[in-house]
């Protein structure tokens, strides 16, 4: 698994949880009130209220609505916290970002990676991107669309990535999802590989590498595999 690295400054700060004891959790006045039912109140007119509190919430909704235009959409957790991601976004002039299915889903979108340095100099590589709604408390899917000769990126286009994985946190950040993309073209790791094969390459001779590599990118065959032209 590639690693990725991750500034220190952005790891999340460690966060000390305390717990009450079961003693103070309710203060002995009130705990006769909390652990006992309410006097005449009985689990009929609890549905009573209950069903007037839907019809409260469906009255302010209609009232909301009353201007004749459809009902907003609610945006998920993670929509939101993905519009704030990408507002946030500080990329490097080698790296873009596009939604093929415009505005109104923004839950998944395309980066695009021209790499300016190493073995994968010139050459153009383009990633889809899925957001759940709970994000970021899942990670993004990422996968490759172009085919690319790479030992850590195998031929159906999965990435290993530590950040997408086990090293995943929700601190992390789409931003920090692209350098580690970056990273991977400008720096190829041969440990805990996808691609096996171009990884021994890679470890053995890194001159058939590049040469492999930069036959990939031309269009044409390394080994049995047809590679399409991305350069």
């Amino acid at each position: 698994m590639a690693r990725s690295p991750i500034p220190p400054e952005i790891l999340s700060p460690s966060v000390s949880i305390r717990t009450l004891s079961p003693k103070s959790q309710i203060s002995p006045l009130i705990s006769p009130l909390l652990l006992s039912p309410l006097r005449g109140f009985s689990s009929n007119s609890e549905g009573i209220m209950i069903k007037l509190f839907k019809v409260k919430e469906k009255q302010r909704e209609l009232a909301e609505n009353s201007n004749g235009k459809p009902p907003v959409k609610k945006q998920s957790a993670g929509e939101l916290r993905l519009h704030k991601d990408i507002s946030e976004l500080n990329l490097p002039k080698t790296c873009s970002i596009s939604f093929p299915n415009g505005k109104d889903d923004l839950m998944n979108f395309e980066v695009t990676i021209r790499p300016d340095d190493g073995y994968y100099l010139g050459g153009t590589f383009t990633f889809t991107f899925q957001i759940s709604s709970i994000y970021p408390h899942e990670a993004p899917k990422v996968k490759c669309k172009t085919k690319v000769y790479h030992p850590n990126i195998d031929l159906d286009g999965n990435v290993c990535l530590n950040i997408l994985r086990e090293d995943w946190k929700p601190v992390l950040n789409i931003n920090t999802i692209i350098y580690g993309l970056y990273h991977l073209f400008t720096e190829p790791n041969h440990e805990d590989p996808l691609n096996r094969e171009a990884a021994a390459v890679l470890r053995d001779n890194p001159k058939m590498f590049e040469s492999n590599v930069r036959r990939a990118m031309a269009g044409g065959y390394v080994g049995q595999t047809f590679f399409t032209r991305c350069i």
